[in-house]
């Protein structure tokens, strides 16, 4: 049976954005994602079918976990709306079959909080969770949502999941015309317990496909919400200028703001 890892073993470093302590991303950092997204050179294509690529990329630092990136073409869904759906974790059961629970945290800046999600896994295999600072950004008519790990002093590790580490992940989603749009998904997890690093690339190659089930989603309807009142879209604070009108990410500056890092550093939550 596999084993939980222990609450004390580190998170490890953030090896895309540079850094040891853990900051809300900058201009910077949302650039350096897109690059990465759109990036060919050193990306090793292993599935092309009916719209949808993914590509794997070992890491030299450690070249037994892998990078995975995906992209699909969606004809029938406008960016916007795409954009919606990946935040709206009220929604989130509606196409993702594996989410057993999600919800924010707290939120940091106009365009960053902190979240909580838990999947189911394929059986033998623990469930994981993860808790990660995850940011956002409109640029004109495409959207970037990122994430990475942090710990949480309120949500430690629960005996029965196994607490993965989101390295990097997020979406790249870009408008192709008023109503279609292309998704990239980008991701570097490690999902810890005691999988053999074989198994944990192995299986990922197989569930990036699975990004398909955002397909024609149907949120039309389901949006109406926001318009009638009923319920908020928090990830549009600030659009009528800030980092939605001018492409600007909200990150108080170079330093950030310190939540607890891998090290063990300060929260401010």
């Amino acid at each position: 049976m596999e084993k939980s890892a222990a609450s004390t073993e580190p998170q490890g470093p953030r090896p895309v954005l540079g850094r040891d302590s853990v900051q809300v991303p900058d201009d910077q950092d949302f650039r350096s994602f897109r690059s990465e997204c759109e990036a060919e050179a050193g990306w090793n294509l292993t599935y092309s079918k009916a719209g949808v690529s993914v590509w794997v990329q070992a890491m030299e630092m450690d070249r037994t976990l892998h990078k995975i990136k995906c992209r699909m073409e969606c004809r029938d869904v406008p960016a916007e709306t795409l954009y919606d759906v990946l935040h709206d974790i009220e929604y989130r059961k509606k196409w993702d079959s594996n989410v057993i629970e999600t919800f924010d945290i707290a939120r940091l800046t106009v365009n960053a909080d902190v979240g909580y999600y838990s999947w189911r896994c394929p059986k033998p295999l623990k469930n994981r969770d993860v808790i990660t600072l995850r940011s956002w950004l409109p640029m004109g008519t495409d959207y970037i949502i990122m994430n990475y790990s942090v710990k949480h002093p309120k949500y430690p590790p629960r005996k029965d999941l196994v607490r993965a580490v989101s390295i990097q992940t997020g979406y790249l989603i870009q408008s192709t015309g008023p109503k279609s749009c292309v998704i990239t998904y980008l991701a570097q997890v490690d999902p810890k317990g005691s999988l053999p690093k074989w198994v944990v690339n192995k299986s990922s190659q197989f569930l990036a496909p699975k990004v398909s089930g955002l397909g024609p989603l149907g949120y039309g309807g389901w949006g109406r919400g926001f318009r009638d009142g009923g319920r908020s879209r928090g990830w549009r604070l600030g659009a009528g200028g800030g980092a939605r009108a001018e492409g600007r990410s909200q990150a108080p500056g170079r330093r950030g703001r310190r939540l607890q890092s891998a090290g063990g550093d300060a929260a401010e939550t």
